[in-house]
């Protein structure tokens, strides 16, 4: 029994002082890791902003559109409708004439 207690300790000694000495070189690759993985999450995250911005401002642009659209619409039958008063009134208007004008030859 004592000799295996002497093997753990003798083993867990030699581990301890040796096993420090690989994890250095593997530290490194591991942080460069990190280094790499935080700046890509960093690109990524601004990657996705702007595109959340442009979108945005393309449903913005979207929506100037339709209003511009819909005013345009609007004024085209507002003319429309002004046209149509105005050529009644001026059907009228001619009626009229020619009815005082049949009044005044008959």
């Amino acid at each position: 029994m004592l000799l295996w207690v002497f093997f753990l300790v003798t083993l867990t000694l030699s581990s301890g002082s040796h096993g420090s000495l690989p994890s250095q070189p593997l530290r490194i690759p591991r942080y460069a890791d990190a280094i790499f993985t935080n700046s890509y999450r960093k690109v990524l995250g601004q990657l996705s902003a702007r595109k959340l911005l442009q979108d945005i401002m393309n449903r913005q642009q979207g929506e100037r559109n339709q209003e511009q659209g819909a005013k345009v619409r609007l004024g085209r039958q507002v003319d429309g409708v002004w046209t149509d008063q105005q050529q009644m009134a001026l059907e009228s208007i001619l009626v009229s004439l020619l009815q005082e004008r049949r009044n005044s030859q008959g």
